[in-house]
């Protein structure tokens, strides 16, 4: 097994081929997608190791303060992206003034160390864990019932056409180099008002390629609210609440949504769009941010 020179991402591995049930196997050689560890550290929280897929060759980015911004060379540093978006979607920040630090440990680079200004503010509901490519979350009723993530309503800003749907998920797919070698792979690709994409990520999980598209953004913008994006992968509970806690205001997917998943982004106020594709789509919550395509009165309330 070794990884392609065609993409970091990709590993080569030997296997059989077995076309049908009459057929002798043939051995031959297919690409996979990688996986790999990265350990967030947060300073007097707790570690998180988030199973990933690297995408990006020596990274020469080291870390990241409000003051200084990026060190080093890279633009779109992919761990120190990954790790700022997830901290900001699991609610361990609110916004980039809560780091006081980020960086890679230089003594093992698949080690980011976050310093926060205010630790003791943190409320979470899991630390010191492996969070894998599928991780769920556990108390949804009591999100729904008694809001015991304390989360916000989304503000009600974004408006797309829903003409823009096609083009916006034809531009996710450009950027799925590697779903394209070995169809392992999700993609998220976040989009502001105008319909244009800001960033687009490709993970093994789907909730790291969200996570690595919001750092993206929030490097160079500060924050995702008030955009969209769209997803390659399912609506499930999980990645709306991501959406909720950093202000994304619509979720367009190519897949379905979860029956919590819809309960949550009607709550919270999300657009929620599950099977979009080509110039169809299926819009379950909040219609008002989609013109030209909401539902006659009553249809959705």
């Amino acid at each position: 097994m070794e990884t392609s020179a065609l993409k970091k991402g990709v590993v080569d591995v030997n296997a059989l081929f077995i076309a049908n049930t009459d057929a002798d196997s043939e051995a031959f050689q297919c690409q996979v997608v990688e996986e790999d560890a990265l350990t967030l550290n947060v300073q007097e929280v707790g570690h998180y190791t988030l199973m990933w897929t690297p995408t990006v060759h020596n990274t020469t980015a080291r870390g990241y303060t409000l003051e200084d911004g990026l060190l080093g060379d890279e633009e779109q540093p992919e761990g120190l992206c990954l790790a700022m978006g997830f901290a900001l979607s699991e609610g361990l920040i609110e916004s980039l003034a809560d780091i006081k630090s980020l960086s890679v440990c230089p003594d093992d680079p698949k080690v980011v160390q976050l310093q926060l200004y205010q630790p003791e503010r943190v409320k979470t509901a899991r630390k010191n864990v492996t969070v894998n490519s599928s991780c769920g979350i556990c108390g949804p009723r009591e999100i729904l019932e008694d809001n015991a993530l304390n989360l916000p309503t989304v503000a009600d800003s974004l408006r797309i056409n829903h003409g823009q749907f096609a083009p916006l998920m034809a531009q996710m797919r450009q950027g799925q180099q590697i779903f394209e070698q070995t169809g392992g792979s999700h993609a998220a690709a976040i989009f502001d008002q105008s319909g244009q994409v800001l960033a687009v990520a490709e993970d093994l999980g789907r909730h790291n390629a969200l996570d690595k598209a919001i750092g993206m953004v929030l490097l160079h913008r500060g924050s995702v609210v008030g955009c969209g994006v769209v997803l390659s992968s399912r609506l499930s509970l999980e990645m709306v609440l991501k959406a909720v806690r950093t202000g994304l205001q619509m979720l367009l997917a190519v897949s379905a949504p979860t029956s919590l998943a819809i309960e949550v982004a009607d709550k919270f106020g999300v657009t929620l769009c599950g099977f979009v594709r080509g110039r169809r789509a299926t819009v379950y919550t909040h219609p008002q941010r989609v013109l030209g395509g909401q539902p006659p009165t009553g249809v959705l309330s």
